[in-house]
């Protein structure tokens, strides 16, 4: 009586310990409840037949966690991460892989995901384009650099063009002139550095469905040879442009002529290769030939100084825009491809659209835009843009990031893009409650756990994640001062056990 008293003191007592480590617990984030369970004992006969033993008493089997989901509770912190299903976050401190439901994290001053041990967080990282390169979990390590910009190269504009639109009362067209045209819409667009421009687009009503259409950047037309005033900044330009200043303060009638001569061809060739194929307009064939001729009125000039005629030819060249293509729309208000490539000249989407950009050192270049207008129609409703789209945008720096269902952690830019920066991975087990208890809320793979199965969040009967939240613990506090108070009784009752058993022995001792 006393061996089974005792078995039953030291079996509560051990009951009273689980309980009491499951309340003390009960706050900690991602702390998973024990219980005691519990054996009898009978010893052996000599033949290996218990027969009619009473038992000796009992035994703890095994302490056994609990591996139950807890609440998840909000917080304000990003990197507080919580699994609402299976798996364990892997970790790695000092090159020992750990597990763990703790999802409090932070950020170190190398921008590694950390918990409070110290212990990294591990997933697949991603490259410079956000692609998630999956292969051996690595520490992940957030990128705060800056997100580089993507030149503009595809546009497509949606727009309903009114089918009771007439044809514009001034023509040709000309941007500078809203009476040209039938209606604009703008877009940004960006370069290589990620500077910003406008395109333009401008459409001109023809009647019977069909559309010119024409563009600008920053307000420069297309093809128009406006262009003329970056292009006096050439070399050759610059170089005929100083003969002839110097020649007109020499006084020298000779050297005038000469001088203005070549000055003249180099200011016509410039024009020539703007024009492109439209070749020279005539209001700049007749400023040439006035300084070949020696007027001394070039567009109203009433001396040949250098800055007057600059200013001259860039007034003379500005003339028409060539158009980027001509929209054809069928009787049922659809943009009709086959009757646009059948026409004299034929037009083929998508429209090719060369902006022209002027850096600072003056050098022209063109950013090609292959365009499209999808979605566009043409029906009886007012003209109106519905929707404009282009794949560029500019340069960003990284303002916040955070946790997506799957792991992925998506980084969030100042120009309003967004890039997937790491991918967060679980680790699961076939038999989880033989896991190796480490303490700080971590376990270790045990030969009875087996190995663990590597996956991501949401996959392969791994749990999902959610950003700014925690899983508390599965202590139920109620039930677990139940338990206390049953392990008590238990404890009192075994005592008393005792107790009664050292009763009789002290009769059998005082008889006589």
């Amino acid at each position: 009586m006393f061996q089974q008293g005792l078995s039953g003191l030291n079996g509560a007592t051990k009951s009273l310990d689980v309980i009491g480590n499951n309340i003390a617990n009960a706050s900690t984030v991602g702390f998973k409840s024990s219980e005691a369970q519990f054996a009898d004992l009978y010893a052996n006969s000599l033949n290996g037949i218990s027969g009619n033993n009473p038992g000796i008493g009992v035994t703890v089997a095994r302490l056994a966690q609990q591996f139950t989901q807890g609440n998840i509770e909000t917080t304000n912190n990003p990197l507080d991460i919580s699994i609402n299903g299976g798996g364990f976050f892997r970790t790695t401190v000092d090159g020992a892989i750990q597990y763990t439901r703790n999802g409090q994290f932070s950020m170190d001053k190398n921008g590694g995901i950390v918990n409070a041990q110290g212990a990294a967080l591990t997933g697949y990282v991603a490259n410079k384009d956000g692609v998630i390169l999956q292969g051996a979990p690595v520490p992940i390590t957030i990128d705060s650099s800056d997100l580089a910009p993507v030149q503009t190269t595809k546009a497509n504009l949606q727009i309903n063009l009114s089918s009771n639109s007439t044809t514009p009362k001034t023509q040709p067209f000309d941007a500078s002139d809203p009476t040209s045209y039938t209606k604009q819409t703008v877009l940004p667009v960006y370069d290589s550095l990620g500077n910003e421009h406008i395109m333009g687009m401008y459409y001109v009503s023809l009647g019977s469905g069909d559309w010119d259409v024409y563009a600008a950047n920053d307000g420069v037309q297309v093809d128009s040879k406006a262009i003329m005033t970056a292009t006096l900044s050439d070399t050759t330009i610059s170089t005929a442009r100083k003969a002839f200043q110097d020649a007109l303060a020499s006084g020298v009638s000779a050297d005038i002529i000469a001088t203005r001569g070549a000055y003249a061809t180099a200011l016509g060739t410039a024009v020539e290769a703007a024009a492109g194929t439209a070749g020279a307009p005539a209001s700049v064939t007749t400023a040439i030939n006035a300084l070949y001729n020696g007027s001394t009125n070039i567009g109203g000039m009433d001396s040949y100084t250098p800055e007057r005629i600059d200013a001259a030819f860039a007034a003379a060249v500005n003339v028409p825009a060539t158009k980027v293509g001509t929209l054809r729309f069928s009787t049922t208000g659809q943009i009709d491809t086959a009757a646009m490539a059948s026409a004299n000249p034929p037009s083929t989407l998508p429209f090719t659209i060369n902006l022209p950009i002027f850096p600072d050192n003056g050098a022209e270049l063109n950013m090609a835009i292959s365009t499209t207008f999808d979605g566009s129609t043409q029906y009886g409703t007012a003209t109106s843009e519905k929707m404009s789209t282009q794949d560029g945008y500019s340069s960003g720096s990284l303002q916040r990031f955070a946790t997506d269902d799957n792991g992925v952690i998506m980084g969030q830019y100042s120009n309003g893009k967004s890039k997937p920066l790491a991918q967060i991975v679980l680790a699961d087990f076939t038999s989880v409650e033989n896991l190796t208890p480490l303490g700080n809320n971590a376990w270790a793979e045990s030969s009875g756990s087996g190995v663990p199965q590597i996956g991501v969040p949401g996959e392969g009967g791994m749990g999902q994640l959610r950003s700014s939240s925690v899983e508390a613990s599965n202590v139920d506090l109620t039930e677990a001062l139940v338990d206390m108070i049953t392990a008590q009784r238990v404890y009192q009752a075994n005592a008393q056990t005792i107790k009664t058993q050292d009763s009789v022995m002290q009769t059998l001792v005082n008889l006589r």
